[in-house]
């Protein structure tokens, strides 16, 4: 059975914008991802980001940033404003940069951003699902670090290596093939595996009595992929390892981002909320018709966002087969 680590506010909210207007014990589970703070444009709109009430919660569902002073600049910016916030890593975090002074890789990389994480008081996939305290009931909320293992294959593939293969071939290539490092395993979808099975273990133990909220960087399913204009780039996006834990587990709600497509849909009865920022070419272009922070918790209905965008994250189309 999962326990809270800490089922009560962990930080003390920072001042509103005018020195008041919060609300106080009326607070509400939010999410957010891909903000990708070393672009300038974005890092104006993390610092935008702010609490209504003293007692809302934060999740930051990946793509912070690439570098380690970029993600405790923001991570620590947030959880000075926020209750609670709760992260998981999206590939970029995991890049290891040439020019990055932290040039560690693969798990080590992780663990170090755990560090870094626990340090600012925010809660990360390897701790305890802390409860959100909801006014029916507390919900648990699981931060997933899961991964990919190219089983969103491209179309009319039928191996990984096939897949890869397609990409290379239209120019649809993700970073990650050379930034995104799985030391000390072989692979990145061997990673992959480790973390969707000791994950799977510790949804499997937590008390089904207690509903959660599913977050993690990368989709769950293949279907929110349908929608970009390359689908060659799904390989990157999931594992079809995963595609029944919202309705094997007790789920209220899951939070993705990675795709930059944000959107609310419903599969099987339940809510899957995309609630990414993107890049400033992207969001320039759609605005921000969801606002930058989603509601998750309580849940008060809206319409859907756009459900299209370009290549999708961390892409680079080319045409000779390398990247820059």
């Amino acid at each position: 059975m999962t326990h809270p680590s800490d089922p009560a506010p962990r930080n003390a909210p920072g001042p509103a914008p005018d020195g008041g207007g919060r609300r106080h014990g009326t607070g509400r589970l939010l999410a957010v991802s891909d903000v990708h703070a070393a672009m300038a444009d974005n890092r104006r709109i993390v610092e935008s980001l702010r609490p209504t009430s003293d007692a809302d919660w934060l999740i930051v569902a990946g793509d912070v940033a690439e570098q380690p002073e970029d993600i405790r600049w923001v991570l620590g910016l947030l959880a000075e404003r926020f209750a609670h916030v709760i992260w998981t890593p999206g590939n970029h975090e995991l890049w290891t940069l040439p020019k990055d002074p932290v040039q560690l890789r693969g798990q080590a990389r992780y663990d170090h951003l755990v560090e870094l994480c626990r340090k600012l008081g925010v809660t990360t996939p390897e701790d305890p699902f802390p409860l959100w305290p909801g006014p029916d009931g507390p919900v648990a909320i699981a931060p997933l670090f899961l991964l990919y293992d190219y089983t969103f294959r491209a179309p009319g593939t039928h191996t990984k290596e096939e897949s890869l293969a397609v990409a290379h071939e239209s120019g649809i290539v993700c970073n990650d093939e050379y930034l995104l490092h799985p030391d000390p395993y072989a692979t990145r979808d061997d990673w992959c595996r480790a973390r969707v099975a000791a994950t799977e273990r510790r949804l499997a133990d937590h008390d089904p009595a207690i509903p959660l909220v599913l977050a993690g960087h990368w989709p769950l399913l293949r279907e929110p992929t349908s929608v970009m204009w390359y689908p060659e780039f799904a390989q990157w996006c999931g594992t079809e390892l995963t595609a029944d834990w919202h309705r094997r587990f007790n789920v209220t709600a899951v939070v993705y981002g990675h795709l930059h497509i944000p959107r609310t849909t419903w599969y099987d009865g339940v809510r899957f909320e995309e609630v990414s920022v993107g890049y400033p070419r992207e969001w320039r272009k759609r605005g921000h018709p969801r606002g930058l922070l989603r509601q998750i918790l309580p849940y008060e209905g809206g319409p859907a966002g756009p459900v299209r965008t370009g290549a999708g994250p961390s892409a680079q189309r080319h045409t000779s087969g390398g990247t820059s």
